[in-house]
């Protein structure tokens, strides 16, 4: 959420931010509200001071004996009254309409991010490891290894489309992935580990600008609880409210989590195979950081995602997201793109962002400056290290043979009692 305070300072500024991403004169309509709402207090205030003076003056024309100058005063009261606490109400409808509005409104993008319409604009940055061509290859699903472990037709009988069973050799490699993702981010990178709830209320999806503008794309139960997109939403928010000390800043977090996206926006898009469902677990990192280091600690987390892929020796690249690509909430993104032979093509497997204060704002996470001055507002960063299924799928068809089989990664042997392939038959061998 933005400050109306620096809006109200420099609106050409803000709009020409705004213009990046494609919002066009955002300032207007938040200074109409805004102005209104200053407007109404003001009026609140001036009738309260009105009523407070008319009280005073009450008791004096009692004293004096003075009937029509008591009744006149005592009716004065009773009308400012009513009129302070009309103009209180409606700049409370003011302030709530303002908040709804700010809330509604994407992060500015940081001035290094590469302007652009969408996805084709995105600029590469880094690339790790030589795209495998792999004649004939295939996409995860038509493999013969995992035809047995990868159902498809039993999840739509259990629960519809963009679901999937997972079971024996496959589910074992899933397994295996997340377990060695959470050891790599907590022993080598430092990340403490979590486990979370995955139903949440209202104020931790607002704090992690999943609400208001994107109800749509989460699932509410009937009670309402939302079910989490990403464990962002409560990695992030364990620090909602809190005045924290600088000198625990950064306060870095990892969590592996069942998800859950209703996909609302992608209808016809990646139907065939795991690669975007419903339901579908991922290992997520999060830092609560100083101002001055989110930069730096965008640039770590970045690092540590693609340690993940390196280990796993999947070809991939990096890219910046430009304006008109970028997530509602990022002030900077990091796309990393895994080879899938099957596809012949990267396809994304983790997004790591930098939110500055937006989401502190929300929130209200502070910290307490060293030098004991007024509490500041955090930043947050959050990002995939990495999403299971589309490691699995990125491990499963790169490292598809001839025969039909799959040959692992070394990293997971270990994880795997020290098998190293999926045969053609669906067995781990």
């Amino acid at each position: 959420m933005h400050d109306i305070r620096a809006i109200r300072e420099n609106p050409a500024a803000f709009d020409a931010a705004m213009a990046r991403r494609g919002v066009l004169d955002a300032s207007a309509a938040l200074l109409q509200i805004d102005g209104d709402r200053r407007a109404a207090i003001l009026a609140a205030e001036t009738a309260q001071a009105d009523q407070n003076k008319a009280s005073k003056e009450v008791g004096a024309a009692k004293a004096k004996g003075d009937e029509a100058e008591f009744e006149r005063l005592r009716a004065l009261v009773a009308e400012k009254k009513a009129e302070v606490a009309a103009m209180q109400a409606r700049a409370k409808e003011l302030d709530d309409h303002l908040t709804d509005a700010l809330m509604r409104i994407p992060n500015l993008p940081h001035d290094s991010i590469p302007d652009g319409a969408d996805e084709h604009d995105n600029v590469e940055i880094h690339r790790w490891g030589t795209p495998r061509q792999i004649e004939g290859a295939k996409e995860h699903y038509d493999l013969a290894a995992v035809q047995a472990g990868m159902d498809f037709e039993t999840a739509a009988k259990l629960s519809g489309s963009r679901f999937v069973v997972l079971r024996g050799a496959v589910a074992r490699v899933h397994r295996a992935l997340a377990q060695m993702m959470i050891d790599t981010h907590v022993d080598e990178h430092g990340l403490v580990e979590h486990i979370t709830p995955v139903l949440v209320r209202d104020e931790a999806m607002y704090g992690t600008n999943q609400l208001p503008k994107f109800a749509e794309d989460s699932y509410q139960t009937t009670n309402g609880w939302w079910l989490i997109p990403t464990s962002e939403v409560t990695l992030t928010n364990t620090v909602a409210g809190d005045i924290v000390d600088a000198a625990a800043l950064p306060i870095r977090m990892t969590a592996h989590t069942q998800c859950f996206r209703s996909e609302a926006g992608s209808a016809g898009k990646d139907t065939s195979g795991m690669l975007r469902q419903h339901q579908f677990e991922k290992v997520e990192m999060v830092s609560i950081t100083h101002p001055d280091q989110s930069m730096e600690e965008h640039e770590r987390m970045t690092d540590c995602a693609k340690a993940i892929l390196e280990k796993l020796d999947l070809p991939y690249r990096v890219v910046v997201l430009c304006t008109g690509d970028m997530g509602f909430g990022a002030i900077k993104t990091h796309d990393l793109e895994v080879w899938l032979p099957g596809q012949n093509t990267y396809r994304e497997i983790s997004s790591v962002s930098v939110c500055g204060d937006f989401q502190a704002r929300r929130m209200n996470a502070r910290f307490r400056p060293a030098d004991g001055g007024k509490p500041e507002f955090v930043h947050t960063l959050n990002g995939s290290g990495l999403a299971v299924g589309r490691c699995l799928i990125a491990v499963l068809e790169n490292g598809q043979q001839a025969d039909g089989s799959v040959d692992l990664p070394a990293a997971l042997h270990g994880y795997l009692g020290g098998k190293t392939r999926i045969t053609a038959d669906g067995q781990l061998a």
